[in-house]
């Protein structure tokens, strides 16, 4: 019978050698496997944590390895990585049972090497001895992230931010969920949530977000399925907050699914107006319309389209919304996987976003509004797309986004960080047709 530490190995060995999304394969083997609540929070824990320490962890085994570290075997660098990090960052294991359950899923050709480097480590006090490191190759083995990433992120937003921005690229993210104003408010929600044994409470920055407790199961409760709320993160919502849609006008939002902004978008509109969503595949828009059904929302026309590509039966609107494709480096904390991608991967990324935004502004109404997103935290695909698309658009002049909530950067460009909102990294840009 598998184990939370087997099913782990199996995770991590899959993510490293297919390149798969670690909450698909997790949320994936956790359904198929008969594991006891304590035991999928220990896999959850265990799995995300070397995904998110991997290039620490990578670092004391180069530390305390004879053999060169491109040569051992795939998965013996997946035991000792989970050994390691149960030994550092899992007070609840004890030191001894870390060891030894990590050896017990060691090959007989490995059980050895695999015990000599974890007691090795375990008698020199389990402390990391960054040697000569400093600057950001001590912060990039300190927070594992990738040298580039963290001098990027240095250069952009300063070293006290870069280091409140890593450390909030650890651990699981808060749930929040968006209150459903068509049917009910805060406080009518966390009574219903209670009805369940949900803990949840008001937001501190938004009125209609409530940030909930309990992690799984969310969706089998009675408030959901009365349609009282929609999952959708805190940075999300402010983004919606920033659309500022008013009752009977026209919205585009041209990447909509899964379907989070469309909802926020039309219960701000009070369910009146016309809301078009779009994405590039049916399934998600399938999704997106039943969403739209569960929580009575029935202004919003959902359809497949290519957001690159004008259409010319598409309508005129009074805002259109942008939450384009991007690196990511916002959502790490979801996706720890995502900060071990090439530089050069981003690379592919704004010219499409360029792309999505030139073809949405031809369908903004004079005197219409822009909105440009993102959940990562880069000047390339941030700023820069926004930078170089008024340059070449006269038609177009940035307006200040209408949130006070974070001060960094020009008024029309704000990015919003989780150690700020407690949400996901995210950038948005608002932009006005003049002509």
């Amino acid at each position: 019978m598998a184990t939370a530490r087997s099913i782990v190995l199996d995770l991590l060995v899959k993510t490293a050698e297919k390149g798969a999304y670690s909450n698909i394969v997790l949320d994936s083997a956790l359904e198929r496997n008969a594991l006891s609540p304590r035991d999928k929070g220990f896999a959850t824990v265990l799995f995300y944590g070397v995904l998110e320490r991997r290039m620490t962890l990578d670092y004391i085994i180069r530390a305390y390895s004879k053999t060169e570290f491109d040569k051992l075997q795939v998965v013996a660098v997946q035991l000792l990585r989970m050994g390691l990090y149960q030994l550092l960052y899992m007070d609840s294991v004890p030191d001894n049972a870390a060891v030894n359950e990590t050896v017990k899923l060691a090959s007989q050709k490995q059980k050895g090497f695999i015990n000599a480097i974890l007691r090795s480590f375990q008698r020199d006090g389990m402390k990391i001895d960054y040697g000569e490191l400093s600057g950001d190759a001590k912060l990039s083995v300190e927070y594992s992230c990738p040298k580039w990433l963290v001098k990027m992120w240095r250069n952009r937003f300063g070293e006290e931010k870069t280091v409140n921005i890593l450390k909030s690229t650890f651990g699981r993210p808060p749930l929040f969920v968006k209150v459903n104003t068509l049917r009910c408010d805060a406080d009518t929600l966390i009574e219903e949530f209670k009805k369940d044994g949900i803990s949840a409470r008001k937001n501190k920055l938004l009125s209609d977000c409530v940030e909930v407790d309990r992690i799984g199961g969310i969706e089998a409760c009675r408030a959901y399925r009365a349609g009282l709320f929609h999952v959708q993160d805190i940075s999300s919502q402010i983004c919606c907050k920033i659309v500022k849609p008013v009752m009977g006008e026209t919205v585009l939002d041209m990447c909509a699914a899964p379907g989070g902004k469309s909802f926020s978008i039309a219960e701000a509109m009070g369910n009146k107006g016309k809301l078009y969503s779009f994405d590039l595949y049916d399934g998600k828009i399938s999704m997106l319309r039943d969403g739209a059904k569960r929580l009575g929302i029935s202004i919003i026309t959902a359809d497949v389209n290519d957001a690159s590509v004008y259409n010319e039966n598409m309508p005129m609107a009074d805002r259109v919304l942008c939450d384009v494709v991007c690196s990511g480096l916002g959502v790490i904390r979801r996706k720890p996987e995502i900060k071990y991608k090439p530089k050069t991967a981003l690379e592919e990324i704004p010219p499409i976003q360029k792309q999505i935004l030139k073809t949405a502004s031809r369908y903004v109404k004079v005197g219409g509004t822009l909105i440009y997103s993102t959940c990562t935290l880069n000047f390339d695909e941030n700023e820069g797309v926004v930078e170089e698309f008024l340059k070449e658009n006269k038609n177009f002049a940035p307006i200040a986004v209408p949130i006070d909530i974070e001060k960094e950067g020009a008024d029309y460009c704000r990015n919003f960080f989780p150690d700020v909102t407690g949400g996901d990294g995210f950038f948005v840009a608002t932009l006005r047709r003049m002509e």
